[in-house]
């Protein structure tokens, strides 16, 4: 069995990322959230001003789903036009990544933000 809840890295422009995707299961599904958390590494981070995190989360909602046991573990989906992405996948979460911080200026992260990931998706799906 794998381990989903495992810390990995992300190299961007020379900095070092962990990133991990967590799932809140509500018995409501609308409670239920992922997220995909990005974090600098322990070194980087004492350098700042201390541990700082950037969370996508992704919450179900018109014509927006997230896993919650009918399919793949991670996956967001939009239900117009069935686009998905799978949070695990290292190559969705760069890009992820790389549309919040184009949208927020984030490589320069100074305090913990939470924001809603859809936005990020729908970059990350049409380019």
């Amino acid at each position: 069995m794998r381990n989903d809840r495992r810390v990995r890295r992300l190299v961007v422009d020379g900095a070092v990322w962990n990133w991990t995707v967590r799932q809140r299961v509500k018995p409501d599904y609308a409670g239920c959230r992922l997220t995909l958390s990005f974090f600098p590494e322990a070194s980087e981070a004492s350098a700042g001003s201390g541990r700082r995190r950037l969370s996508l989360v992704f919450a179900p909602g018109p014509d927006r789903m997230v896993s919650n046991s009918y399919f793949e573990a991670g996956t967001v989906v939009r239900l117009p036009d069935r686009s998905r992405l799978n949070l695990y996948e290292p190559g969705t979460a760069r890009r992820l990544f790389d549309a919040a911080a184009t949208a927020r200026g984030i490589r320069e992260l100074e305090r913990d933000l939470e924001v809603d990931g859809w936005p990020c998706f729908a970059v990350v799906v049409s380019g």
